[in-house]
Parts: structure tokens; C-alpha cells; sequence
């Protein structure tokens, strides 16, 4: 049997020797480095940005959208056509988020749905023509904090109504997103005259519009694209 080498005392000597190894070489790194002329230190400030010539243009309060929106949404509503019955039953013009979630199908998801998307106000207008269209119109306002609250209300709004049978789509110039549909059937529900019905949705910024005409009789294309034009003509 080979004896067994002792390992604890060379083991040592190695490691006191490279330990004197490190130290040698950071003194001479040292030595070498003071012997050199100072590195200069890159500058802390910037260039100077020259700064464009010619005035900057200025918004007019007609021109800036946000001073218009911002201010008494009623104002932007379509004014009731004259001889038009007016249908607000002494309301002030604006909607509550109660009362805007009880005419959806669901109020309860309707609620849900105002919160969540940062509902901020509601103005609404409605008034009768004669004995045969009622016209409802709603500009919806959001709190564009985090998310685009008027887009998507706008985009759920149109797919939901454009997936319901018998229902034309149009889209309203000059409205971007803006869509128009034109119920070719009447709604019947028991105890009910039927109804039909025509509706407009688009949205300008934070700002959603929504329009309804109901009437005993078919609603012509052109009588809902008149009035959604007008209004979105109006944001």
C-alpha cells in the first residue's frame, strides 16, 4: 500500500505564495497608474439646443377642443328643431349614472360597465316631432385616465347592435368611427305599438354620441344621418 502524502503543509505554502502574487501586482498597477498623466473626466452638461425660429401657433377658446368640452357639455347638444315637443319631462339636461344604467337591457351590467370604463358625465337632450318620431340624443363623457373609455364604449356599442337581424349599417361621414343602423323590422312587445327604430353612435376624444329616433313608422336612412352629422359636427 503506497503511503498516504501529507497535503495540509504544501497546500499552505501554495496559497501564501499566490496570496503574495495578488498583492505584488495591485502595487506595481498602483505604482504605474499614479506615474500617468489624469484622465479628464467627460462634461456633465449637454449641448445647448438651439431654439426654432417663427411664433407658435396659439388654439383660439373656438379652436381648442378641450375648452369646449370641458366646459357645460348641454351647450354642444343639437338644439330641438322648432315646433318640437320637448321631452325632458323638467329635467336640467344631464343624466345621473343611475338613471343612465337603467335604460340599458342589463341595468346592472350597464352600471358595472359606467364604472369600470371611468364614466365622468352624461348630457341628454329628447324631443317629439309631431305624432310619429321621438329622437333621443346623449353625449357620454369619460375620464381618459388610463384607457380610451370613449373608443371602446363606441366599439362594444356597434358590435352588440350590428350583430341584430334586419338592421342596415351606414357609415356617418366625417364621423371616424361613427355607424348609423336602420331597423327594417318594427320591435313587438306584448301590449306594445310596434316600433321603429334608427341609431347613430360615435366618439370625438372623451366624448361618446348617441342618438335614437322610435317611430310607428320606418325611419329614413336619411333622417338619422342628418342629425348624427350635426352633432358630432358639433364636438
Amino acid at each position: 500500500m503506497a503511503p498516504v502524502r501529507r497535503r495540509g503543509r504544501t497546500a499552505a505554502l501554495i496559497a501564501s505564495a499566490a496570496a503574495l502574487g495578488i498583492v505584488a501586482g495591485g502595487c506595481v498597477g498602483y505604482v504605474v497608474q499614479a506615474g500617468r498623466a489624469p484622465t479628464k473626466l467627460p462634461p456633465l452638461s449637454q449641448p445647448v439646443l438651439r431654439q426654432g425660429k417663427g411664433a407658435v401657433p396659439l388654439l383660439t377658446a373656438a379652436e381648442d377642443r378641450q375648452v369646449k368640452t370641458d366646459g357645460d357639455l348641454r351647450k354642444l347638444l343639437l338644439p330641438k328643431p322648432r315646433g318640437a315637443r320637448d321631452e325632458d319631462s323638467g329635467g336640467d339636461g344631464w343624466m345621473d349614472l343611475e338613471e343612465y344604467a337603467t335604460w340599458s337591457e342589463d341595468p346592472g351590467t350597464g352600471f358595472r360597465w359606467a364604472l369600470q370604463s371611468r364614466l365622468r358625465r352624461v348630457a341628454a337632450t329628447s324631443w317629439r316631432i309631431g305624432a310619429t318620431y321621438s329622437v333621443d340624443i346623449r353625449l357620454v363623457q369619460y375620464r381618459q385616465e388610463q384607457t380610451a373609455g370613449a373608443r371602446d364604449a363606441v366599439r362594444d356599442q356597434e358590435g352588440w347592435v350590428g350583430n341584430r337581424p334586419g338592421i342596415d349599417s351606414v357609415p356617418v361621414p366625417g364621423a371616424g368611427d361613427g355607424m348609423a343602423y336602420v331597423s327594417r323590422r318594427p320591435r313587438s312587445e306584448p301590449g306594445y305599438v310596434p316600433m321603429y327604430q334608427a341609431e347613430a353612435y360615435a366618439s370625438r376624444g372623451d366624448i361618446v354620441m348617441q342618438m335614437w329616433i322610435i317611430g310607428t313608422e320606418p325611419v329614413p336612412e336619411k333622417k338619422i344621418m342628418d342629425l348624427a352629422k350635426r352633432q358630432v359636427g358639433r364636438l
